[in-house]
């Protein structure tokens, strides 16, 4: 009883180090991915099957050729694939039907995506680098990328603004380690040194500099 009665103090210090443990795995490893389905549990899966799977995702993620590909390629991983036809192939037939329907255009994906980005204050290269990794190719990511370089100022305007930075902060940059802090966060979000260096020279409450940074950038 004596024994019995020790370990179920130590229960709780157990579960705690089981859970802390858990954690470290996962911040060092990512979350521990489940094992890959048994060959007695995957589904079939044939051509057919990969064009319903494709118009499905299409419906309902703006997504480009890559992407999609990279989506079906694991499907046919998951599942038992059950069909004459080489399943590397299918997933390039299927990929070449969504765009013949008009429900794959990487030019028109590229703009949207670096619209988008733009829109939230991020810089040329952020662009870029989300670009490359949706898997567009420079044929089709140019007009997107020069978009994004003609609205750059107005990109690093917005997000100073949302950061509060420079002319939009409350305060007058005097502190050394503050204001390199707010360069690299420009850095990180895609911005050139330049830029960030201009708007943080800009004091807070300079309504002319402002208005002139506004009318150069093309800001309403």
């Amino acid at each position: 009883m004596e024994q019995f009665a020790r370990f179920r103090a130590i229960l709780p210090d157990m579960a705690a180090l089981i859970v802390l443990n858990q954690a470290r795995l996962w911040h060092k490893h990512g979350m521990v991915k489940r094992r890959a389905p048994s060959d007695r549990t995957r589904k079939p899966l044939d051509a057919a099957r990969l064009d319903a799977l494709a118009l499905a995702y299409v419906a309902r993620f703006a997504t480009s050729r890559a992407k999609l590909l990279r989506y079906l390629s694991r499907k046919v991983r998951e599942s038992d694939w059950a069909d004459e036809t080489d399943a590397l192939a299918a997933c390039d037939a299927t990929a070449d039907r969504m765009e013949k329907l008009r429900y794959l255009d990487d030019r028109q994906y590229a703009a949207m995506r670096a619209g988008a980005m733009t829109r939230r204050g991020l810089g040329v290269r952020r662009v870029k680098a989300q670009l490359y990794v949706d898997g567009i190719a420079e044929g089709d990511s140019g007009e997107a990328i020069e978009t994004a370089e003609a609205a750059a100022l107005a990109s690093a305007v917005g997000f100073a603004r949302r950061r509060r930075f420079g002319p939009f902060g409350t305060a007058a940059l005097d502190d050394p380690k503050l204001r390199e802090r707010q360069i690299a966060a420009f850095l990180r979000a895609g911005h050139n040194m330049a830029v960030a260096r201009r708007l943080l020279a800009i004091a807070p409450g300079d309504e002319a500099a402002l208005a002139a940074l506004d009318e150069e950038a093309g800001v309403d």
